[in-house]
């Protein structure tokens, strides 16, 4: 067992994204609203390092107002091709605005003017309406680099634990726990 679990999860995510038929980077993301009711959703990994793991989502959406109240989350990677899983639980912060305008850059222009168009999370008459806001998005921006929306940008989990998870023969599995313990992680291991 390494002592460095994003070194670990860096090898694993390789494997993932060789093997997984789509979206490796599928995570669960949990999180609690201010009566405690959790909420649980799927999002995309779009960065990591050793500061932690960064999705991206609108500003004003369900999760984001949850992670502004109650800056905590719970992440889980299930790369079923591999019979293996990933937890991650930390703390969670904003990612800043310059790291928010590179990754937006680098989405499609449908993605960046759905970002526009969309209120996410929020109630929808019907798909026609969301389509003639796409729409007007498109003669807005025609011809133009598409900003970054003032409401999007990204959140970064900042692990205080991460476990590994791998399948093993008779439900005998194997649980590897990295607990942040200042700068450095103590390890161990958990029964199946």
């Amino acid at each position: 067992m390494t002592s460095d679990p994003f070194a670990l999860f860096d090898s694993w995510f390789i494997e993932a994204r060789a093997s997984e038929p789509n979206d490796a980077n599928a995570m669960a993301i949990a999180t609690v609203a201010p009566d405690g009711q959790p909420s649980l959703r799927m999002v995309l990994l779009k960065g990591h390092d050793p500061r932690g793991f960064v999705f991206y989502t609108n500003l004003e959406s369900r999760k984001a107002g949850e992670l502004g109240t109650t800056p905590r989350a719970a992440l889980l990677f299930h790369w079923k091709s591999l019979r293996r899983q990933i937890r991650i639980e930390g703390t969670v912060e904003r990612v800043s605005d310059a790291e928010g305008d590179a990754y937006f850059a680098t989405r499609s222009r449908d993605s960046q003017l759905g970002a526009w168009a969309s209120d996410q999370s929020r109630p929808l008459p019907d798909r026609a309406t969301f389509e003639a806001r796409y729409e007007a998005m498109v003669a807005r921006f025609a011809g133009q680099d598409v900003p970054r929306p003032p409401h999007w940008s990204g959140f970064r989990v900042v692990p205080d634990r991460i476990e590994f998870w791998q399948d093993r023969a008779h439900r005998l599995h194997e649980r590897n726990l990295y607990v942040r313990d200042g700068n450095d992680w103590t390890t161990g291991m958990l029964y199946p």
